[in-house]
């Protein structure tokens, strides 16, 4: 069996996806423009994070983890009042399994909470998936074109094993690939 790889598969892969997703969306809306405009003020105003968060330029891994944990709060009020109230239902629950995910410590407690926060998540982020069938602009160099969120990807199903990993190999921080990227690099 092979260990989770948190650092790959969730905050450079499900969250980045779901990021990106959103970002996507508020671009569909009339002045997305400006939606995408007030989302990059306010990461820098409440987040410090760098002119454009909402183009993922030059991030690291630890950079999408803090837009995570500032994504309520700053997406709060972008998306229209039918949309706005899921949107923040939803990262709540991502954040919620990120931290739950992440513990360096658990109990039996914690375990069945995560178990219960992913089975939450996953409708959630399937129910975004069914509803965002509208149209989700991806601005590219060749022109704008239509998105779809695809949780048909094995970073998202990889998702269902973590609380058997941690069960079997204890938390994500003692079999992280974090550790070789914070000691200065590729492995020797």
């Amino acid at each position: 069996m092979l260990v989770i790889d948190f650092m790959h598969e969730c905050e450079l892969g499900t969250w980045k996806a779901l990021f990106t997703h959103l970002i996507r969306l508020l671009y569909a809306f009339p002045r997305g423009s400006q939606l995408v405009a007030k989302l990059n003020t306010r990461y820098t105003e409440f987040c410090y994070f760098a002119n454009n968060t909402s183009k993922m330029k030059r991030l690291a891994t630890h950079d999408f983890e803090d837009i995570l944990q500032c994504a309520i709060l700053v997406f709060k009020g972008l998306f229209p009042p039918d949309h706005n109230a899921a949107v923040q239902s939803l990262l709540y629950r991502f954040a919620q399994w990120h931290a739950l995910a992440k513990l360096r410590v658990h109990s039996e407690s914690t375990m069945t909470f995560l178990e219960d926060t992913f089975k939450k998540l996953s409708r959630k982020l399937r129910k975004s998936a069914q509803c965002s069938k509208t149209n989700a602009i991806s601005l590219e160099s060749s022109g704008p074109r239509v998105k779809m969120f695809n949780l048909s990807t094995y970073k998202f199903h990889a998702m269902v094993d973590y609380v058997r990993t941690i069960r079997l190999f204890g938390t994500t921080d003692s079999f992280t690939t974090q550790m070789v990227i914070w000691l200065g690099g590729a492995c020797p």
